[in-house]
């Protein structure tokens, strides 16, 4: 339905605007341009559809890469809410790191270290200059 210029070499920040259906329905028209040029490659078509091919099929890479990525956006956006996060929405970082005390509970102190800290607090001295 679009003309074959406007459909070549799609661009991620123009998809990120466009809605779910929106980016399915670009797909859709890509997946219909590639087997096209498909079948013009086997029935003989211009060198210039045959290289056609890669920048089609980079297109719909990007569609995929930015459909997914809005996708994951909108499941950290609900998560967030929850007391439990996926697995693959956590953060990587490392395993020491995740395995890591939090700063809350490396700040908690037990009841007897709160007690010998306020039974002997530290000495200040004067010290002559």
């Amino acid at each position: 339905s679009q003309t074959h210029e406007k459909m070549s070499k799609v661009k991620a920040h123009e998809l990120r605007k466009k809605s779910k259906e929106e980016l399915m329905q670009q797909l859709d028209d890509f997946k219909e341009e590639l087997s096209q040029l498909r079948v013009a490659k086997v029935t003989g078509g211009a060198p210039s559809k045959l290289s056609k091919i890669k920048v089609v099929r980079k297109s719909i890479a990007v569609v995929h890469t930015v459909a997914h990525a809005k996708q994951r956006d909108a499941l950290k956006l609900f998560y967030k809410k929850q007391k439990y996060t996926p697995l693959d929405l956590r953060a990587k970082k490392t395993r020491a790191i995740r395995r890591r005390l939090t700063k809350f509970e490396a700040s908690r102190e037990t009841v007897k270290a709160r007690k010998q800290r306020l039974a002997f607090p530290k000495r200040i001295y004067a010290v002559k200059a």
